[in-house]
C-alpha cells in the first residue's frame, strides 16, 4: 500500500549524522559500528531505498536548525543567522538529491497529482516526492525571511520544537507566542503555508488557535491520554484540531508510546512496545473524531532514535507495511486504512493547494 510519512528529518541525518541516505540501512548501519557520538548509532532505521521498498513514495521532510541563546541549556545555533545558515545547507542536500534523480520537491496541487500517477503507474526506481518543512521557526531571523524559505518551496511550519523559541514555546517549555509569535502567523497565513501544531505547549497552543485561521495539522503527535506528557495532545486539543479539519500524523518514539519508559534504561522489547502501540493512538483519534479521516502516519523515524527507541517490530521504515494487517484485524475497514496510510493527508493537501 502506498504510504505518506508526515515527519522525517532526512537533511538533518544527511548533514548532521553524516548519513549517506542513498545507501541501504544495513551499509549505514555498517559505517557505524563503534561510533558513540549520537545514542542511535548504527540503529538508523531510513534511507531512501528503505522507503522505496515499503512503498513511501511521498513524506514531509525537514529542515530543522534550533536557535540557543546563552541562556539556554539545549543544543542548538548560537545566533538566528547560524540557524538560518544550517537549514540552507539542508536545502542544498535536498536539492543534490533531486540532481541525483533521489528525491522530488512537491510544492503544489499539480505537481502532487503528476507524483502520485507516476508511482501509481511507472515500474523501475522513482523518486521520493517530498514537502518541504521547517520545524522550529527560530531559523527565521526576520519575517522576510519566512518569504524566503516559501521561494525555496516550504510548505508547512512548525513555531516551536523543544523549549524556549523565539515565536512559540515548545516542549517542555511554558508561555504564549508573543508579539512576535503573532506577526508570524499573520505571515504564514498570508502566503498559505501549513501550521504545523506538533511540539506547541499547551498556552502556545492555545494562543495559536486563537490567532490563526489558516490550514494546520500536527504532523508528529501523540495523545495525552495514553501517555501523560506535554509532548503528547490533549483530548481537548485533538478535538480543536479535528474541527479544524486538521490530520495527525503519529510518530514511533517509543518513550511517547508507553509510560513507563525510562530513558537509557528502558528496551521497545522490554516495555512491549509495538506497531500495536501505534494502533492505540491512531485509534483513540478516530474515536474522538467519530471516523477515521484526521489520522495519519507521521513516524519521525531517525529523529535522534534508532531501533534502541522505536517498536521492536520495526527493523527499518519499510516494515510501515505492517500496519494495514493491524488496522485491519483492530476492525478497520479497506478504506479506513487506505485514509490513514495516506488518503487524510493527501485529501488535506488537495483542499489546502485547490
Amino acid at each position: 500500500m502506498f504510504i505518506f510519512d508526515a515527519h522525517l528529518d532526512l537533511a538533518m541525518n544527511a548533514m548532521e549524522w553524516n548519513r549517506d541516505l542513498t545507501w541501504s540501512v544495513e551499509e549505514i548501519r555498517r559505517c557505524e559500528i563503534g561510533m558513540s557520538d549520537k545514542p542511535d548509532r548504527s540503529r538508523n532505521t531510513v534511507s531512501l531505498q528503505a522507503m522505496r521498498k515499503g512503498n513511501i513514495g511521498l513524506c514531509v521532510a525537514t529542515q530543522i536548525a534550533r536557535y540557543s541563546n546563552k541562556t539556554n541549556p539545549l543544543p542548538g545555533w548560537r545566533s538566528p543567522q547560524q540557524a538560518w545558515a544550517q537549514t540552507q545547507a539542508q536545502l542544498a542536500w535536498y536539492k543534490a538529491m533531486e540532481d541525483l534523480g533521489e528525491m522530488v520537491q512537491i510544492q503544489n496541487a499539480e505537481q502532487l497529482s503528476t507524483h502520485l500517477k507516476l508511482w501509481n503507474t511507472k515500474e523501475g526506481k522513482k523518486p521520493i516526492g517530498y514537502l518541504l518543512s521547517l520545524e522550529g521557526a527560530d531559523s527565521i531571523v526576520t519575517i522576510g525571511h519566512l518569504e524566503k524559505s516559501y521561494e525555496q518551496g516550504l510548505r508547512a511550519i512548525g513555531p516551536a520544537h523543544y523549549g524556549p523559541g523565539t515565536y512559540a514555546q515548545g516542549t517542555n517549555a511554558t508561555g504564549g507566542i508573543g508579539v512576535k509569535g503573532k506577526e508570524l502567523l499573520k505571515e504564514i497565513q498570508r502566503l498559505g503555508i501549513i501550521l504545523d501544531a506538533t511540539h506547541l505547549c499547551d498556552e502556545s497552543f492555545w494562543e495559536t488557535m486563537k490567532n490563526y485561521n489558516g490550514p494546520v495539522w500536527a504532523s508528529h503527535s501523540n495523545c495525552r491520554a495514553l501517555v501523560e506528557h506535554n509532548r503528547q495532545f490533549s483530548d481537548e486539543q485533538i478535538k480543536e484540531l479535528i474541527n479544524r479539519d486538521a490530520v495527525i500524523g503519529i510518530p514511533l518514539d517509543a518513550w511517547m508510546m508507553t509510560p513507563n519508559w525510562i530513558r537509557g534504561l528502558s528496551t521497545p522489547k522490554g516495555l512491549g512496545v509495538t506497531l500495536h502501540q501505534m494502533i492505540d493512538n491512531i485509534d483513540h483519534i478516530c474515536q474522538l473524531a467519530g471516523n477515521a479521516e484526521h489520522v495519519g502516519i507521521g513516524t519521525d523515524l531517525d529523529g535522534g532514535f534508532g531501533t534502541e527507541q522505536c517498536p521492536s517490530d520495526l527493523d527499518t521504515i519499510a516494515d510501515l507495511q505492517k500496519v494495514p494487517d493491524i488496522l485491519q484485524k483492530r476492525g478497520y475497514s479497506a478504506v479506513d486504512i487506505e485514509n490513514i496510510m495516506h488518503r487524510n493527508f493527501l485529501r488535506f493537501l488537495q483542499n489546502t493547494w485547490n
